[in-house]
């Protein structure tokens, strides 16, 4: 990744925190790092070094600043959009899978050896898969250590470190501050185990009314709860399940996790990201799109739409294809009735491939051939053939998805959008979409809008939203 000096020497001066996740930057003279709209005192540029990541930063010996807290940063929406290895690794480390699987499972997830996929990113990141996932770890500790009542050991191998020295040396190497002494500074420390409460930073602007709007409406009974302020859902995650509350306030979203294991707080934290679309450059995207005349007066009245993406990508190919051809409310109906029981007035999990696949007939209330296909995507996710997640190979997983049957061009493209996060995705069959196209002038025919929408690349998902609102 290629950092111009001068371009990020005046971002640090503007102190702008759009630029936090691009790059990181470091003082040679304190041998502390930063994020870019840190409030100390711009450094002199000849005592400056940036980094593309806190690993690289963290690699070449420099500790992360107590002020801004550079580790906590918004992702780069570089590797939030990106469809190569680098990006599609980032994502998968950013969900835990190195702490799971090893380098090893990370490597195989995105097909190259462990030697490649080492050497590419230490090339683009300046650090490789160990190093990047010992930042989220040290990260991931330090959140546990300041909100919750936990025992150091036990934070220590939920987080995800092999020894409990192994997590005291790390933590005093990042921050300068042995675990002991990080919790004494947060004496307030909750009592309930399991609770973690932090805030998700984000560039602004976030258009919050578009985003909770999107999911109010949608919300499943007994899964989710949403209003216009707060946005509550059930967690499947990989060691266990749990229940999260979203609150959107300035320059962050409030948020408070309930796990069943506390190891899964970093998969949590970025599905809670990616649900939200928060590692988005909104200002970039906003731009581009408002280069089009039609659409500029939309942007200028809505900034910061996001694209409303998914928890859990199987739950929502099931929703997609649920949604065919039928009305918002309906498809929330149907998919209510293939729940099972409630336990509990608790919110839970949305049923996993496994679950669906082994339905019986009855619960699935939708023509037959809707209920072959999501059998069939069932089937294909509970045996590894399928995967569903920001980390997987877009363009292979659109193929695969197009394979089963009943789905086309449609389900595939809206699972690309919100489930593998895809941000140049454009629906020109969509009845909506056509719709909202011809309240703004623009040509409606499949064809036309198809032609008309190269303008928006590689945003076009996001116009996707805008047209969306128009109708």
């Amino acid at each position: 990744m290629d950092l111009d000096f001068e371009r990020c020497y005046r971002a640090v001066g503007s102190r702008d925190p759009r630029f936090d996740g691009w790059f990181f930057t470091a003082v040679r003279t304190t041998g502390i790092y930063c994020r870019p709209s840190c409030p100390a005192l711009t450094p002199k540029s000849e005592n400056v070094t940036f980094f593309p990541s806190a690993a690289a930063a963290q690699g070449a010996g420099y500790r992360a600043c107590r002020r801004c807290r550079p580790d906590a940063a918004p992702g780069s929406p570089e590797w939030d959009v990106r469809a190569d290895v680098v990006g599609r690794a980032m994502r998968l480390i950013a969900d835990g899978v190195v702490d799971r699987e090893g380098v090893p499972g990370l490597a195989s997830r995105v097909g190259y050896t462990e030697r490649h996929l080492n050497r590419l990113l230490t090339t683009e990141l300046g650090a490789g898969p160990l190093a990047l996932a010992r930042a989220q770890r040290a990260h991931t500790a330090r959140i546990l250590v300041e909100t919750t009542a936990l025992g150091l050991a036990e934070i220590a191998f939920a987080a995800g470190f092999g020894s409990v020295r192994q997590f005291n040396d790390t933590i005093q190497e990042v921050y300068a501050r042995s675990p002991s002494e990080l919790r004494a500074r947060h004496r307030g420390a909750q009592a309930e185990v399991g609770t973690v409460t932090l805030r998700l930073a984000y560039r602004a602007p976030l258009h919050t009314e578009a985003l909770m709007g999107f999911l109010t409406v949608r919300a499943l009974p007994g899964v989710e709860l949403a209003d216009r302020s707060t946005y509550s859902r059930g967690l499947r995650l990989p060691h266990g399940t749990g229940t999260v509350s979203l609150t959107p306030q300035e320059h962050f979203v409030m948020t408070r996790l309930q796990l069943t294991d506390v190891r899964d707080l970093a998969p949590a934290v970025a599905r809670c990201r990616r649900l939200f679309d928060l590692d988005a450059d909104p200002v970039a995207i906003d731009d581009t799109l408002a280069a089009d005349p039609a659409l500029a007066t939309r942007i200028n009245d809505a900034p910061g739409v996001r694209i409303p993406r998914s928890a859990d990508g199987f739950e929502l190919a099931v929703r997609a294809i649920v949604g065919q051809q039928v009305s918002v409310a309906g498809a929330r109906t149907t998919l209510a009735r293939m729940m099972p029981p409630a336990g509990s007035d608790r919110l839970r999990a949305f049923p996993g491939a496994a679950e669906i696949s082994q339905l019986p007939d009855e619960a699935f209330r939708m023509p037959v051939a809707r209920r072959t296909s999501i059998r069939a995507l069932a089937e294909a996710v509970a045996d590894g053939k399928l995967h569903l997640d920001p980390g997987s190979d877009r363009e292979d997983t659109v193929s695969r998805l197009l394979e089963l049957p009943g789905v086309g061009a449609w389900t595939a493209g809206y699972i690309a959008m919100r489930a593998l996060g895809d941000p140049d995705v454009m629906l020109p069959t969509d009845i909506a979409a056509r719709r909202g196209a011809k309240a703004l002038g623009i040509p409606h025919t499949p064809r036309a809008l198809k032609a008309y929408a190269d303008r928006w690349r590689p945003w076009r998902s996001y116009a996707l939203m805008h047209l969306w609102r128009s109708a």
